[in-house]
């Protein structure tokens, strides 16, 4: 098995997913500079890439990024000191692990949004404005703040007729592409307002990793299993009666699995996050190119599931909601609705999990089928 778990239990209150890092995963939150291949230090003076203290070091991480090997069977690790370290960076070779030396003070961040202007013309769009871009195999990253820190909220201050307001300003602060599979993130702050986290492609796990953003602010295409994480809601100026959604999730009918939540805690991040504010996702169908126009992808069947979760008062008590979509033929906009999605609960807490005939809940039998070890089959190093 390449993740342990206890045993499945068929009665309501025993049994567990697992909550056991893998091998590797355990050896990958373990590294220190010593073991490290590289280290970045924003401090450093230095001729970049010299040795100091018999480490190869840069001040910046894409320079470290540069250096790793283009070809790589084992993990590449670069260390990162303490530091802000405004960088966008894409994530093009196999194998390499980003470790933060302190969680809360090795912070990367960038503030690309999707209608942003790129260098190289047009905008970045949703797919290109993320902080950390992964398009390879085998990533790591662990104990460091990956944000996007796009002023938002200034922006949704103005009146929507302002011209210098900003119709597109969905911010990615972490994004798996095509390209990313087996992807390892574990005590990570991850933070950002709308569209925080894309998981658009291939496996994911997330452990212990804090999440905080507003409008669809889990979202995407991946199979990813998230561990004891806190996914927080943050409040939004002035308050709307829906502050956001925490997943709009686009799985493919073909996946079995999208997103899943095991054990983590649903909070907002203060009081100005109202009751009954925030639904826990909407079904997200993108528009593609089809051979016979351009429309909501009928097939993306979202998947977004919540076992055994903490959730506050701000969860809505239908939970679910709808989302629309480009349509196929005539101008009214396609609305997706959330029974017709794969969005399931077992055995949550706290004031926000209410039951209702639109939060459909799973037995113990159809719970067992989402742990980790099954979401993410076939993973391996």
């Amino acid at each position: 098995m390449l993740f342990s778990r206890r045993m499945l239990l068929t009665t309501a209150s025993a049994w567990s997913l697992g909550t056991t890092l893998p091998s590797w995963a355990s050896t990958a939150t373990a590294v220190t500079a010593t073991t490290a291949n590289a280290v970045v230090d924003a401090h450093y003076t230095g001729t970049p890439g010299a040795l100091l203290a018999g480490k190869p070091t840069w001040n910046t991480i894409q320079a470290a990024l540069d250096a790793a090997p283009s070809q790589a069977s084992v993990p590449w690790i670069v260390w990162i000191r303490p530091g802000v370290y405004r960088e966008k960076l894409h994530i093009t070779r196999a194998h390499v692990h980003l470790a933060g030396e302190n969680r809360q003070s090795t912070v990367l961040v960038y503030n690309a949004y999707s209608g942003l202007a790129k260098p190289s013309g047009g905008t970045w769009t949703t797919f290109g404005c993320a902080t950390l871009l992964v398009q390879a195999p085998h990533f790591t990253a662990t104990n460091m703040t990956v944000a996007n820190d796009y002023d938002f909220p200034s922006n949704d201050k103005k009146d929507r007729k302002d011209p210098s307001y900003q119709r597109d300003p969905q911010a990615v602060a972490l994004m798996t592409d095509k390209g990313a599979d087996c992807s390892l993130f574990a005590n990570l702050t991850i933070t950002g307002y709308q569209d925080t986290l894309f998981t658009e492609a291939g496996r994911s796990y997330f452990d212990q990793c804090s999440i905080s953003g507003h409008i669809d602010f889990i979202f995407g295409a991946g199979q990813s299993f998230f561990n004891a994480c806190d996914i927080i809601t943050r409040p939004r100026y002035p308050k709307p009666s829906i502050v956001g959604y925490v997943t709009a999730p686009s799985t493919s009918i073909e996946q079995a699995y999208g997103l899943v939540f095991y054990r983590c805690k649903l909070l907002k991040e203060s009081n100005d996050v109202g009751h009954a504010s925030s639904p826990l996702g909407r079904p997200w169908h993108p528009t593609r190119t089809f051979a016979d126009g351009r429309y909501a992808d009928p097939n993306a069947i979202g998947s977004s599931v919540f076992i055994e979760c903490f959730m506050d008062d701000h969860i809505t008590a239908n939970g679910w909601d709808s989302m629309t979509g480009t349509p196929k033929t005539g101008t009214e906009r396609t609305v997706f609705r959330p029974e017709d999605s794969r969005f399931y609960e077992y055995h949550n807490t706290g004031p926000g999990a209410q039951s209702s005939p639109r939060r459909r809940q799973l037995d113990a039998s159809q719970a067992s089928q989402y742990s980790a070890e099954k979401v993410l089959a076939g993973w391996s190093f």
